[in-house]
């Protein structure tokens, strides 16, 4: 687990993130790796760790289900691939009807569409099987996002997940050594309260930058390809 506290400068912007977590994770350049950002913010981030270590970027589509009334409050989320994780503890305790479940998670489940369908414009997920996948955020702070999308991805049978994010809660990164096979917290400050808080710019990633980014970390994968070049296609 790398996990750095202690007091440190906020980022500029997710893209200047991406770039500090990438140095972090150049040991994953030439291990059959694959980076997953979840979007929209973490996009940019993973934008450059993809870049970094000659990686294939892809999104994985992550959803929270918030309580009624609080949407804030996850009591489970969706992911791609038909995932549904539900928070049982938390439902029980609250007494939230199976309807009410279903009908916040089909309320979701079009958004998850479409997005895929905004962001990955037909083109199917990229192959997952025995490959390392690095799965990328602008920031953890409970996590419960990140924690749907590590089990969506184990039912795709990759060799090591390993999560990866420039700023974190240090709790919850620490939890995420019992979640992941490796967590990757490049800054996780003693005194953390919220994610935005370590960016001079969060402003919010749009679907224009998101479609933008996935089309240049393809085209400059293909580049040397279309050279006769050493990259392998997934």
């Amino acid at each position: 687990m790398a996990l750095h506290t202690g007091r440190q400068e906020s980022y500029r912007d997710r893209r200047h993130a991406g770039v500090e977590l990438a140095a972090r994770l150049g040991h994953f350049r030439g291990r059959n790796a694959v980076v997953l950002a979840l979007p929209r913010g973490g996009v940019p981030v993973a934008y450059e760790v993809a870049r970094a270590i000659d990686a294939p970027l892809d999104i994985f589509v992550v959803r929270k289900l918030g309580m009624p009334g609080h949407p804030e409050f996850a009591m489970g989320a969706i992911a791609s691939g038909g995932i549904r994780i539900v928070n049982q503890d938390v439902v029980a305790w609250y007494g939230i009807p199976d309807e009410i479940i279903d009908g916040i998670a089909h309320q979701e489940q079009r958004e998850l569409v479409r997005r895929e369908r905004e962001y990955r414009q037909g083109r199917p997920l990229v192959e997952l099987s025995g490959r390392i996948v690095l799965l990328v955020d602008d920031g953890l702070a409970t996590g419960s996002t990140m924690k749907a999308a590590v089990q969506a991805v184990r039912a795709h049978g990759p060799s090591r997940i390993v999560v990866a994010v420039p700023v974190g809660s240090p709790d919850t990164c620490r939890d995420f050594a019992e979640v992941a096979d490796e967590i990757v917290c490049a800054r996780a400050p003693e005194y953390f309260s919220a994610v935005g808080q370590w960016y001079h710019d969060f402003s919010q990633t749009t679907d224009d930058e998101v479609r933008r980014l996935l089309q240049d970390s393809a085209r400059h994968r293909d580049q040397p390809a279309a050279q006769g070049g050493r990259h392998e296609h997934s």
